[in-house]
């Protein structure tokens, strides 16, 4: 396995750019249409997932929905043919940032911790993003490592929200408090 190791100004020690997560905005209820056209494309795509209840025809089932509306995440070294792909793909708004060139990355580790709360199998249910509150550090358990902001604390049960900045969205799961130290 290779690993680059980044450099100052977003590039790797040759001087080339290195892969980041960005995120797109797709147009409503387009996500997964636009995830599995810029992964028939070769793109690296995340499309974060949660289960919801839904009732069609008088029966109540759980379906999967996209766990930020509106949104996915690619992770690539982004120039101009690779901006060309992804805003070309049908059901795409655009990709966060100014301009092409000037794309507002995501932190690894918030996908990260995202990717980690998805395989943890975890109950997940939106939230609405905080910025204030007291950030935490699971120690435990299927998201150990992951760090997030307590909001909720009712005896040994509490509330764990993880956010993208970015998007200025989060999600919530609720965890044993007897995982969580301060970060």
């Amino acid at each position: 396995m290779h690993v680059v190791v980044p450099g100052p100004a977003g590039k790797n020690e040759g001087g080339g750019a290195y892969p980041q997560w960005y995120a797109i905005w797709t147009k409503s209820h387009s996500e997964q249409l636009v995830a599995d056209q810029l992964q028939a494309k070769g793109l690296d795509v995340f499309l974060p997932k949660l289960s919801i209840w839904s009732r069609r025809g008088g029966v109540r089932h759980a379906i999967r929905v996209p766990m930020f509306s509106g949104y996915l995440f690619v992770h690539a070294d982004v120039d101009k043919n690779v901006y060309l792909d992804v805003i070309k793909a049908r059901g795409v708004v655009r990709m966060l940032g100014e301009r092409w060139d000037c794309l507002c990355p995501i932190a690894r580790q918030e996908i990260e911790a995202l990717q980690q709360l998805v395989e943890s199998g975890l109950a997940v249910t939106p939230h609405s993003y905080l910025r204030e509150g007291q950030r935490v550090r699971i120690t435990a358990g299927p998201l150990k490592g992951v760090d997030g902001i307590l909001v909720e604390n009712k005896s040994a049960k509490g509330l764990l929200v993880l956010s993208v900045d970015l998007l200025q969205r989060s999600v919530a799961v609720q965890i044993d408090c007897t995982w969580v130290a301060a970060a």
